[in-house]
């Protein structure tokens, strides 16, 4: 913990950044630009990696470790990715998420994932993942590839993403979080835009809706549907790295979050192991607005009330947890 913030990450991925696991040269891409990433948003103080200690598959209990005994983490998101149209096992398999979750089943959360656009098969995982692996929510990807082309498909596509939230809630999940902004590898930038949110949100009012890293570069578009949909929330994973670097950015950033939509529908991702979640942790903890800021878009200052929502109890409480109750049972309680 820090002080008695609890810290409940919404983003950890077991990737598996080894060339050898890419489909060819848009796979390796995908991977170069978040090393990119791990090189520039880095925390002054943490090691950044050498290409040879990146590039390489990652183990379930060495991540558990960068989270549990080495920030003041308590509890993560395991969350894979789909992507097995550009990587053997997609990136970040849920099998082994999913791993992740039973070997800390206190501490560990997993979430399923799957490709929409594979119909039958997309449903029948999700029913895998949620009745034989215990899964609390759903990551889905809009930009897939066929023979690495963009192959995108959109969140208010009523024969393509409905289905697979009509399934979410028939097996008890209301819990759906979708990649937005961020373009990765070869995928153009208009397909990573959140224009489809407004249909999934309106028309699935008992979903709650996660657009992670809150869709940058379109913050502003983000923001004017956060303000409109109720059920539609905006995780600061990987923005929130902004903090050590670009400091500035970041408080934009959040002063237009606390503007449009308040201090409630903000959930922090770690992104661990992009970046050891210590460094940005401990920046953000001690990050306070600039005044200039709070008063020219009339935000309200970044508070440590606010800051426990962000880090935890948001979260928490999307997931129907008693965070007291979870502070006693691992023993953290105040």
């Amino acid at each position: 913990m820090i002080d008695d913030a609890f810290v409940f990450d919404g983003v950890c991925h077991v990737f598996n950044f080894d060339k050898s696991n890419a489909f060819g040269k848009p796979g390796e891409m995908f991977i170069e630009h978040l090393y990119a990433f791990h090189q520039v948003l880095n925390a002054p103080g943490e090691k950044t990696l050498s290409r040879e200690e990146y590039m390489r598959e990652w183990h379930v209990d060495e991540i558990a470790r960068m989270i549990f005994d080495e920030s003041p983490t308590d509890m993560i998101i395991a969350q894979p990715l789909p992507l097995t149209d550009l990587f053997k096992d997609g990136l970040s398999s849920w099998e082994r998420c999913a791993e992740m979750a039973r070997r800390y089943p206190d501490r560990a959360v997993f979430w399923g994932s799957v490709n929409p656009l594979e119909g039958k098969k997309a449903l029948d995982l999700m029913e895998i993942q949620v009745k034989e692996y215990g899964a609390r929510g759903f990551k889905l990807y809009n930009v897939r590839y066929d023979y690495g082309q963009p192959f995108p498909w959109r969140m208010d596509d009523p024969r393509v993403a409905f289905p697979i939230f009509e399934k979410a809630l028939e097996l008890g999940v209301n819990i759906i979080g979708v990649h937005k902004g961020v373009p990765l590898g070869p995928q153009p930038v208009e397909h990573t835009q959140a224009w489809d949110m407004d249909g999934a949100a309106a028309n699935f009012p008992e979903i709650n809706f996660i657009i992670f890293h809150v869709g940058l570069p379109f913050i502003d578009e983000i923001c004017w549907q956060l303000v409109r949909y109720p059920n539609l929330y905006a995780s600061i994973a990987a923005t929130v790295n902004f903090v050590v670097r670009s400091p500035r950015v970041f408080a934009e950033t959040m002063a237009k979050l606390l503007f449009w939509c308040g201090e409630d529908k903000i959930i922090y991702g770690g992104e661990t192991p992009i970046w050891h979640p210590r460094g940005a942790l401990k920046a953000f903890w001690e990050f306070e607005l600039p005044e200039d800021i709070v008063q020219g878009y009339g935000c309200g200052q970044l508070t440590k009330e606010a800051k426990k929502k962000i880090l935890g109890l948001n979260l928490a409480r999307l997931h129907g947890f008693d965070v007291e109750e979870k502070k006693r049972s691992l023993g953290i309680a105040a």
